[in-house]
C-alpha cells in the first residue's frame, strides 16, 4: 500500500474528485488504482473564505514498486506504515505476585489492558467507584451541590477524561503508532469508527462511560481483577537508597497486598498520594502547569469567526480554536481543552473548593463553546524550593473561588466587558453560563493571582484580532481552572522505573508524562511494556 499525505480538495468537492486527485498525484492510469482508503481527513481553515479538506489516503496500486520509484524523495508519497500493535510477551516468574495498576483512568486502563493481553492478569486498584456509581455522585455535585471527595470528576473509573470532551488527539511523538492502537481499542469498545480517520476525533462523555465498562469487562475476561473504593496509602520496601525494591502495597482497607511490579497511574489530582510519595522519598520535581478561567461564547459566534460563510457545513461541525499570547509580564496565555458545543462543569475533588473544567457530548450540540484561558505557572518563580508547592498554590485559589462563589459550590463568574474594564459583574448578559450548580457574578481578581489577571486582560484583545467576537462584552468567564496538568513529575529511568524504588513504574498525567486521554493511554501502554520487559 502507498500513503499519500496532504491531498487538498475543495470543501464541497464531488465524491469522484478524491479518486481523480489520487490518480493525478500518482500519475497513473485509472486501471492502475485498485482501491483507496481514507486514512485521515481534516480541514485547513486558516483562510476563512477558502476552507479546504486535507486527506491522507492509502492506495492499493497495480505496480507499487514502480510508482514509489517514480516518487522517490517525495515526502508525501511513501509506503503505508505498519501500524499493527503486538502486545508484549511475558511470563510471571513462579512465586511473584501479580502486577498491580494503581488508578483506572486512561493511562491505568490501557496499562491494565496491555498487561491482560500479555497474560499477566493484573490487579487494578481504584480509589473511586465504578463509572456508573461515579456518574451518580458527580451529578449530585452538579445538581445538588453535594460533593463526594472520593467519587467525582477527578476520582473514579475512567479518570478525569470521562467527564470531558473526550478528545482523542495529541501532540506527542508517536513513531510506533501507539495512539492508533488506543483508538482501535476504543472502537472495539464502542467508539464510532470515524475516530480512526478524522483529524480531531472526540467521543463525548456518555459514550466514554459505556466504553470504560466494556474495557473493564475485557480485562476481567482475561483474568484481571478490579478493586474499587480502595486507596493505596503506603509501600512495603526492602533495601536502602537506590537499591530499594517494592514488596507490597498498604491499602486503605488495612490489607497489605503483595506487589513487586506496580504501575502508578493516579492522575493529576491525587494530592494525598503525592504527599505519600514525597514522604517515601520518591524522586520528584515541581512541574509547570497553568491556571485561569473558563470562557464561554455562543457556539455560533465561534463558528462564524472560524469558518465565515461555511459555518454550519456538515463536514466541519462545531468550530474549535487554539490561541496563544505571550504577555509582557513574561507569562504565556493560551486556550486549553477547548470544548465546542459543550458546558462548563464543577470539577473539584476537595471540600470547600471550586474547580472548573469543560465537557462536551459527542453531538457537540449545546448552545455555548467553552475553553480554558489559562496562564503558565512557573515553579522557580511562584513556589521555589518546595516540590509540592504547586498543590498549595492550586488549593489557595480554589478556596478563594469557593468563597467568591458564595461558599456553596457556585462558581465566581464575570462578564468579559466588566473584566476588561476592571469592575465587578453584578449581573450577566446574553451569554447564559452553563456551569452547574450555578454561578455568582463577581470580580475574578479575588480568586486569581495578579499575574494571571494581568496577562489575560492583555491577551483578550489580541485573541479578538484572531477570532472576531472573542472579547464580546457578554462572554462569560467562570473561575477557576487549576487542574490543567500535574504539579509534579515523578522521575523514571530508561526502563520506566522509579530510580529510588525498583518495581514502581510512574506513568500518565499524574506522574507528569501525559496531557489528555490519548497521550495518557499511550504512556500506559509504554509502562506495561516496561513492566513486562522487567520480568
Amino acid at each position: 500500500m502507498i500513503r499519500i499525505t496532504e491531498l487538498r480538495l475543495p470543501l464541497d468537492h464531488p465524491e469522484e474528485a478524491l479518486r481523480e486527485a489520487v490518480l493525478a498525484r500518482l500519475n497513473i492510469a485509472p486501471e492502475g488504482l485498485k482501491a483507496l482508503h481514507v486514512a485521515r481527513r481534516g480541514y485547513d481553515a486558516r483562510k476563512r473564505g477558502h476552507i479546504v479538506l486535507v486527506y491522507n489516503v492509502d492506495c492499493d496500486v497495480a505496480d507499487e514498486a514502480t510508482v514509489l520509484a517514480a516518487h522517490e524523495g517525495d515526502q508525501h508519497v511513501r509506503p503505508t506504515p505498519d501500524m499493527t500493535y503486538h502486545p508484549p510477551e511475558a511470563t510471571l516468574p513462579e512465586g511473584m505476585p501479580r502486577p498491580v495498576v494503581i488508578g483506572a483512568g486512561p493511562c491505568g486502563i490501557m496499562a491494565a489492558l496491555t498487561l491482560a493481553q500479555a497474560g499477566l492478569k493484573p490487579i487494578i486498584i481504584e480509589r473511586g467507584k465504578d463509572v456508573r456509581s461515579r456518574t451518580v455522585d458527580t451529578f449530585a455535585l452538579w445538581r445538588k451541590s453535594v460533593l463526594t471527595p472520593e467519587s467525582n470528576v477527578q476520582f473514579g473509573e475512567g479518570g478525569a477524561g470521562t467527564f470531558s470532551d473526550g478528545k482523542l488527539y495529541s501532540g506527542v511523538s508517536d513513531p510506533r503508532h501507539l495512539g492508533r492502537h488506543v483508538l482501535e481499542e476504543f472502537v472495539r469498545a464502542g467508539a464510532p469508527e470515524e475516530i480512526l480517520t478524522i483529524s480531531k476525533p472526540h467521543i463525548g462523555t456518555f459514550r466514554l462511560v459505556t466504553m470504560v465498562m466494556f474495557i473493564r469487562a475485557e480485562i476481567e475476561r482475561l483474568g484481571g481483577e478490579y478493586r474499587f473504593e480502595t486507596r493505596v496509602e503506603g509501600f512495603d520496601m526492602e533495601g536502602e537508597g537506590t537499591e530499594r525494591c517494592l514488596r507490597g502495597l498498604r491499602l486503605s482497607n488495612g490489607e497489605t497486598l503483595p506487589a513487586e511490579r506496580v504501575i502508578l497511574a493516579v492522575g493529576h489530582s491525587a494530592r494525598d498520594t503525592f504527599e505519600m510519595l514525597r514522604d517515601a522519598q520518591m524522586e520528584m520535581d515541581a512541574k509547570p502547569f497553568s491556571i485561569g478561567v473558563r470562557i464561554e461564547h455562543p457556539q455560533s459566534v465561534i463558528d462564524v469567526a472560524r469558518f465565515g460563510a461555511s459555518a454550519g457545513h456538515e463536514m466541519l461541525g462545531a468550530a474549535d480554536y487554539k490561541l496563544v499570547h505571550h504577555a509582557s509580564n513574561g507569562r504565556a496565555v493560551y486556550s486549553f481543552c477547548m470544548c465546542p458545543g459543550g458546558q462548563v462543569v464543577a470539577a473539584t475533588s476537595e471540600e470547600g473548593q471550586v474547580v472548573t473544567n469543560g465537557m462536551s457530548q459527542y453531538s457537540r450540540a449545546e448552545r455555548n463553546a467553552n475553553s480554558g484561558i489559562v496562564v503558565e505557572v512557573k515553579p522557580e518563580l511562584d513556589f521555589p524550593d518546595d516540590v509540592l508547592g504547586g498543590m498549595a498554590f492550586q488549593r489557595k485559589w480554589e478556596k478563594a473561588a469557593f468563597v467568591a462563589g458564595g461558599s456553596n459550590y457556585n462558581a465566581p463568574a464575570q462578564r468579559v466587558g466588566d473584566f476588561l474594564a476592571g469592575r465587578p459583574s453584578t449581573s450577566l448578559g446574553a451569554v447564559v453560563p452553563s456551569y452547574q450548580p450555578g454561578v455568582t457574578p463577581t470580580d475574578l481578581t479575588q480568586c486569581l493571582p495578579a499575574f494571571v489577571t494581568d496577562a489575560i486582560r492583555e491577551a483578550l484583545p489580541q485573541f479578538e484580532r484572531k477570532l472576531r467576537g472573542f472579547s464580546m462584552e457578554d462572554a462569560v468567564m467562570t473561575g477557576v481552572e487549576t487542574r490543567t496538568s500535574s504539579p509534579i513529575r515523578l522521575r523514571r529511568d530508561r526502563e520506566g522505573q522509579s530510580p529510588t524504588l525498583r518495581g514502581l513504574f510512574p506513568a500518565g498525567e499524574g506522574a507528569g508524562y501525559a496531557g489528555g486521554i490519548l497521550s495518557a493511554g499511550i504512556d500506559g501502554i509504554r509502562a506495561a511494556e516496561w513492566l513486562a520487559a522487567s520480568l
